[in-house]
Order: C-alpha cells, then sequence, then structure tokens
C-alpha cells in the first residue's frame, strides 16, 4: 500500500509539472540509422516572441544524411511545421557539409550530431503558449539509401522565453555555420574562381574547396586545382554542363590555412567581377616580349645574334634563312618552356613546403636581399658569371644546318639567364602570381621576345645593316640595369626592420658588405692580370666570406621578433609575468594567441575583437587585452598554448577577477560570443 501511495504521489507531482519540465524536445523517432527529434531553444514564449526549433539528428556511425544542395545523389530533409495563421518560418539554417565520395559521385552531407535549425515569428494575434506540431522527412544512406520520416509535438508554456536545456545545442550549431564572407570574389567564363582578401596572402592558404549552394552550378566530383596569388588565390572549377557563370555562383567556400585550421565562408561571386583582368595580361606579356627583346642586347647574347646575322649575310637563300631562323625560334622556345616547367615544379614543391610561410622568415628574407645585392654586383661588372655558359652548347651551336640553328637558340637563352637576372626575376616574379597557363605563356612569349630579331633578319635582310656594332654602351646598359636589384635589395631591408628590428637590419647590412668584399675579390681573381696562384687564393678568399655570410643567417634567426610599429588602442602584448600580475591585481584579462599566417586568427580579429561593441565592453569592464603574436614561434608562448592543452593558433582566454581558471572561448569566435563571456566578469 505504501508504494502505491507513493507511485500514486508521483504521478500527481508530474502532471502539475509546468510543460517545459515534461518536455525539453519531442518524443524521438527512432531507427537503427538514425535517432531524431524535434528541439526548441527555449520552452515558453510569450506574444510575437520569435524562437528556434529545429530537427535534432543523432546518426549511426557510418551513415548520413544530405545538405541542402545534396551533390551528384541524395535528397535534403525536408520539415513541415503546423503553425497558427500569421506566423512566419525563416529557412533552414544549414550548417556546413562534409564532402563525402560515394563510388563515382561527390555529395554533400552531414554525419554524427546534426541540428537543422529554423526560426519561428509568430503575430502578436496570436495568444501566449503553443503546441508545436512538425512533419519531417529524411534521406539516411551508407551502403544503400533508406528514406525516412517522422510527426513530431513540443509543448510551449506561455511565460518569458527563457534558455532552456536544448539552448547550447543551437550555440554549437551557430559555431557551425560559415560565416558571411568578408572577401571578394567572381567566376569567370572557363570556371576559374577568383577569391581575393586581406586575409589571403601567398603562403597562408594551405588547402581550398567551394560546394554551390543548388545543384546543376560544377561538376561535384572534379578536382578543383588551387592556384595561390598575391592577392588571393584562384580555384580552377569544372563548370557543369547547361550553367551560364553569367548569373553567378554562391555556396560555401572552405579555406584551411597553414596552421591546420578551416574558415568556412557563405561566398557569393559575381561573373567577371575580380577576373583576371585582360589589359593588365597583355601589359603583362607585352613587358615579357619586350625583356626578351632587351636580351638580345647583353654582352653575353648580342655576339650570338651578331653571328647569325653574319650568317645571313652570307647569302643563304630566302628559304633557307626561313628554315633557320624557325629552327633558332625552336629552340629558344623549348628552354623557355623548360625553365618554365622547372619553375611550376619548384612552386608546387614550394607550396608543399611553406614558401609563403618561409618568407615570414627573417632568415629567409635575408637570404633573399643578399641574393639580389649580389646579382647586381654581377650586373655592375665587380665579378662576372655566366661565361661558362657559352661553352656549355658552344658545340652544338657550331653544328651546321637547322640543327644548329637550334641549339643556337637554346644556347642564347641559357647565356642570357645568368646575365640578365633583372628579366628573367620578371618572369618569375610574373610565373609566381599567375596560374600555370599564364606562366608557361609569359615565358613563351619573353622567348619571341628574344627569338624576334633573327626572325626578322632571315624574313628581311635589308634589316642586317641596321644592326648596331657592338661597343661600350652594351656595358653601360647591363650596369644600369643593376640599380633596380639593388633597390630591391633595400625594400627587403625594409621587410628585416619589420620582423626584426634595427638589429635585424645591422646584420643583413653587414652581410651585404661582406658579399661586396667577396665580389670583389672574386672579380681580383677573374682579371686579366691575375696569375693562376692568385687566382685561386682572391677565389678561395671570397669562397670563405661567403661562408661568414652564410654563417651571419643563424645570427639573424637569432634576433627577436620586432615589436608591432603602433599597437591598437588598449592592446598589451603578452607575457607570462604581465598576466599573472594583472591577476594578481583582480584585473579581468582576455588573451589572444595570433600569427601572421593563421587567417582564422585574422578573421577573428575583424569580425569578433575589433569591433566596436567589443572595444567599449573592454573599456567598460576595465578589461586588459593581451595579444601574442606566435608569427616566429616564440618559445614563451608555446609553452603557455600547451599549458593550455593546445599545438597552435588561434588561443582565446578570459580571465575573470578572482577566477582560479580562464574561459576557453571557441577557436571560431563571434562578436556575440566574446561578449557573452566578457559578461560573465
Amino acid at each position: 500500500m505504501p508504494r502505491l501511495l507513493t507511485t500514486l504521489l508521483l504521478l500527481i507531482a508530474l502532471a502539475l509539472l509546468p510543460a517545459s519540465a515534461r518536455a525539453l524536445e519531442s518524443a524521438p523517432v527512432v531507427s537503427k540509422r538514425a535517432t531524431v527529434t524535434l528541439v526548441t531553444d527555449t520552452d515558453t514564449i510569450g506574444v510575437g516572441d520569435p524562437f528556434r526549433v529545429g530537427l535534432r539528428f543523432r546518426l549511426t556511425e557510418g551513415w548520413h544524411t544530405y545538405w541542402k544542395n545534396p551533390g551528384d545523389a541524395g535528397v535534403p530533409p525536408e520539415l513541415t511545421l503546423e503553425l497558427p495563421a500569421g506566423a512566419t518560418v525563416e529557412p533552414i539554417d544549414w550548417p556546413t557539409p562534409n564532402r563525402v565520395a560515394e563510388g563515382t559521385v561527390m555529395t554533400y552531407a552531414h554525419t554524427g550530431d546534426l541540428l537543422l535549425p529554423v526560426t519561428v515569428r509568430l503575430a502578436d494575434s496570436v495568444a501566449p503558449g503553443l503546441t508545436l506540431r512538425a512533419h519531417a522527412s529524411w534521406l539516411v544512406c551508407k551502403d544503400i539509401c533508406v528514406p525516412e520520416e517522422g510527426d513530431f509535438t513540443v509543448v510551449l508554456s506561455p511565460g518569458q522565453p527563457m534558455p532552456n536545456a536544448q539552448a547550447s545545442l543551437f550555440a554549437d550549431h551557430d559555431r557551425a555555420v560559415p560565416r558571411p564572407s568578408l572577401w571578394t570574389a567572381s567566376i569567370a567564363a572557363d570556371g576559374s574562381l577568383f577569391v581575393r582578401g586581406a586575409e589571403l596572402r601567398p603562403g597562408m592558404v594551405e588547402d581550398a574547396w567551394f560546394i554551390p549552394d543548388s545543384p546543376g552550378r560544377i561538376q561535384d566530383d572534379a578536382t578543383q586545382p588551387l592556384s595561390v596569388r598575391g592577392d588571393g588565390f584562384v580555384l580552377s572549377l569544372k563548370l557543369a554542363k547547361g550553367f551560364n557563370p553569367e548569373e553567378g555562383l554562391s555556396g560555401v567556400l572552405s579555406v584551411r590555412d597553414r596552421a591546420g585550421l578551416r574558415t568556412d565562408m557563405v561566398l557569393k561571386a559575381e561573373a567577371g567581377s575580380l577576373p583576371m583582368p585582360e589589359v593588365p595580361l597583355r601589359r603583362m606579356l607585352l613587358f615579357a616580349f619586350l625583356g626578351g627583346l632587351i636580351l638580345n642586347l647583353m654582352p653575353c647574347v648580342f655576339p650570338i645574334l651578331a653571328m647569325k646575322a653574319v650568317g645571313l649575310a652570307g647569302g643563304l637563300a630566302h628559304g633557307k634563312a626561313r628554315a633557320h631562323a624557325l629552327s633558332y625560334t625552336a629552340g629558344v622556345l623549348a628552354t623557355f618552356a623548360g625553365l618554365a616547367a622547372a619553375l611550376l615544379t619548384a612552386r608546387s614543391a614550394g607550396a608543399a613546403a611553406g614558401w609563403g610561410f618561409q618568407f615570414q622568415s627573417p632568415v629567409f628574407v635575408a637570404g633573399m636581399a643578399w641574393l639580389l645585392f649580389g646579382v647586381g654586383l654581377n650586373l655592375s661588372g665587380v665579378f662576372q658569371i655566366g661565361t661558362s655558359l657559352a661553352g656549355v652548347g658552344g658545340r652544338l651551336a657550331d653544328r651546321g644546318g637547322n640543327v644548329g640553328s637550334f641549339f643556337t637558340g637554346l644556347l642564347a637563352v641559357l647565356v642570357a639567364t645568368p646575365c640578365t637576372a633583372p628579366f628573367m626575376g620578371v618572369a618569375i616574379a610574373a610565373g609566381l602570381a599567375a596560374p600555370p597557363p599564364v606562366t608557361l605563356l609569359v615565358f613563351l612569349v619573353m622567348g619571341l621576345g628574344l627569338a624576334a630579331p633573327y626572325v626578322a633578319l632571315a624574313m628581311l635582310p635589308g634589316l642586317g645593316r641596321l644592326i648596331p656594332r657592338p661597343g661600350r654602351w652594351m656595358d653601360v646598359l647591363r650596369q644600369g640595369l643593376a640599380f633596380p636589384m639593388y633597390g630591391a635589395a633595400v625594400w627587403l631591408l625594409w621587410v628585416i626592420s619589420q620582423e626584426a628590428g634595427s638589429a635585424g637590419v645591422l646584420v643583413t647590412a653587414s652581410g651585404c658588405v661582406l658579399l661586396g668584399f667577396a665580389a670583389w675579390l672574386f672579380g681580383l681573381g677573374q682579371s686579366v692580370a691575375a696569375t693562376g696562384r692568385t687566382r685561386r687564393f682572391s677565389q678561395s678568399m671570397a669562397a670563405a666570406v661567403v661562408l661568414c655570410v652564410i654563417g651571419l643567417l643563424v645570427g639573424v634567426g637569432m634576433i627577436p621578433q620586432a615589436a608591432p610599429e603602433s599597437a591598437a588602442a588598449g592592446t598589451e602584448t603578452f607575457s607570462a609575468e604581465r598576466l599573472a600580475a594583472l591577476r594578481e591585481a583582480g584585473r579581468p584579462v582576455f588573451v589572444n594567441m595570433t600569427a601572421a599566417w593563421c587567417v582564422t586568427c585574422l578573421l577573428n580579429e575583424r569580425v569578433a575583437i575589433r569591433t566596436d561593441s567589443v572595444r567599449r565592453a573592454f573599456a567598460d569592464g576595465n578589461v586588459v587585452y593581451l595579444k601574442g603574436d606566435w608569427t616566429r614561434q616564440d618559445p614563451e608562448i608555446t609553452a603557455f598554448l600547451r599549458r593550455n592543452g593546445r599545438d597552435g593558433v588561434p588561443l582565446y582566454l578570459y580571465y575573470a577577477p578572482g577566477a582560479a581558471e580562464p574561459v576557453a572561448l571557441p577557436q571560431i569566435l563571434t562578436e556575440s560570443t566574446v561578449l557573452a563571456v566578457l559578461g560573465r566578469g
């Protein structure tokens, strides 16, 4: 009897409980493949209060359901709500999907735990409280696909809306939703998706992929080759048949940076808004042609052209002269194509090795400054390189007929490469900033410029009389070309000042002095008056000095990172001592661990930390903002990251006054997330 009475009292108590306690979520629809329920972010609503309701999936391992664009196969889930008249329902707020290969097709799907929420707005005429009924259907797939459906009911009591036990599900979902794009993009007719943004500097983007929000836009199973440019990157998409890129393209762009962190953006690409412009491309090709043309005036190339001109003047028939010109041009173009292939191979290897990331290193920048300075010294005539190359293919070039003309063209490119580094530098810069087809085109046009004078002489023999004789003017021209190299080295000194401060500039400049001394010694050994013993001694001394210069790279790497030129108002540089002192004083502290090569870090600062609302919250709460820069992997910051369970950035911590442990914020920040955690202090 007592047990029966106890049971009866419990039933009465449950009946008297408010609806919020009785129904945190609907009754589940359960199968071997998934458990699905309907949840809301509040259990009470008043007159006209908006609320969110979501279809919650707990998918069995190995099974998946589909995104709004399922890709090559599949059907997205559908949710239908029974609501009073005048109510409105916003579309499903979809999180970023995964790319799932199913056999030979590519689909966009979700696995594990998933929430598909919508926002409901009731008319003011609707009485408080609501019995919410819904019907949903979905497709779950593994090796086979099974359609499922269910009906759901949730009771919302009248009252002031309050977050319930399920609200955290909606907060987790919000962090998984792609952000509005901060980047600009365009889609070209050939499917090239151009993405440009301040955070997308070379060396920062490891991988990227695009998922359209509607089917029939791209070939979903095709690869998306990535080409990083100076101002962003290009994804080469394969457009679906029947899709006109003039309509524009929208969807989710995912970017993974060098730190391994992924950033998802809702991207809308307008047709042709940021393509590779025709005029700059034409200008690039014009400069390439002129650069190749000027190569003929270099002391190491001009004698070859003069030799071929003499041969033409020797009475070759017009047909044979044209054949020789075509063979010479073929040799030039083949060699330039080989140089382009070598560049593209190096660029591919450099992307995997983090070339752009190396450029953030003062060691790499100092080495580049010394290289350009050395090239300038060579052009100024302090020492000579490249003369031995003339003998490498000389015997081949001396052969008669079209074969000899072909290898003469090859020889002209070989001797031009070290002799005219400024022009090859332009080609390399263009190659690093352009997609592979443009790189190859630039090199081939430069080859056409180099071959053009000989072709013109073959087609118009009378032009031979206009060729200027070799003379002093050629050396003056070459020496003048040294000054752009010196200017580039000076610019790199400025870069060093930003990364390693005045100490870095001092070491790098000292290296330039030593390099100049080594070049002078090497040049002494090349002089006509030098004996064999003198030549060996001077060259050995030059090599020893160069080794000293290389040793300076170690010193550059040991220089502490330079402090920023100007810190943002209210920002302090992180140190463990400063953090400890502030906590002991009872001050609230917000710690931001970041790096210049971390795309996610830079985006978080723009959208969630450097906003007016957050800055006001810092000021109103007397919060100290400590910022740690891990660009050069500072040991103190590394230790701090590891103490907090991280091996990389970003890391965001909020220390409330008197709190024993900090609050760790998610790696993907929103303004509301930061403001919410600041409110705890």
